[in-house]
């Protein structure tokens, strides 16, 4: 019985050969770790309603190389539109506007994905080491296009 629970345990602790996992990173946290390692931080903004935002999880986000560039070179932070918690970044709070209707928007989305005074999901948003803008997009982005787009930012 003891041996089959150790097997068990073992195979359920190794991942599947190929398989990679994005390393996800807090606001609260970009802080402490820009003082280790500074890095830039890519923000994906997204909503639960978004179909393309959901095409983006299931493909660019899924793809070995963007999972493998993202884990080495930049702290990733996934960022829901309609989130309700209050989030203390960069020495700031944003909190959850409700627009009624149990709908609304987060205060950091519209700061961080507003891009030609709008807000279109999904938005990928990235940030320097000194949390600033330094590249924002309001579209699908195939895996192809993102690894080139991650390449330019490591410049």
């Amino acid at each position: 019985m003891r041996k089959k629970f150790l097997i068990l345990m073992l195979l359920f602790s190794v991942n599947p050969s190929g398989f990679a996992q994005l390393n996800l990173v807090s606001f609260e946290q970009i802080d402490s770790l820009q003082n280790i390692e500074k890095r830039k931080v890519v923000i994906f903004i997204h909503t639960d309603w978004c179909q393309f935002c959901h095409a983006m999880k299931n493909t660019t986000f899924k793809n070995e190389n963007i999972i493998k560039e993202l884990n080495d070179n930049f702290y990733f932070i996934d960022l829901n539109g309609g989130e309700e918690r209050t989030i203390t970044f960069n020495e700031a709070t944003f909190k959850f506007k409700s627009t009624g209707n149990n709908s609304g928007i987060h205060e950091l989305a519209l700061q961080l994905g507003t891009v030609n005074k709008q807000l279109n999901y999904p938005v990928l948003c990235v940030l320097n080491s000194d949390n600033e803008i330094i590249f924002q997009d309001n579209n699908y982005i195939k895996p192809k296009e993102f690894k080139i787009i991650l390449e330019k930012l490591k410049e």
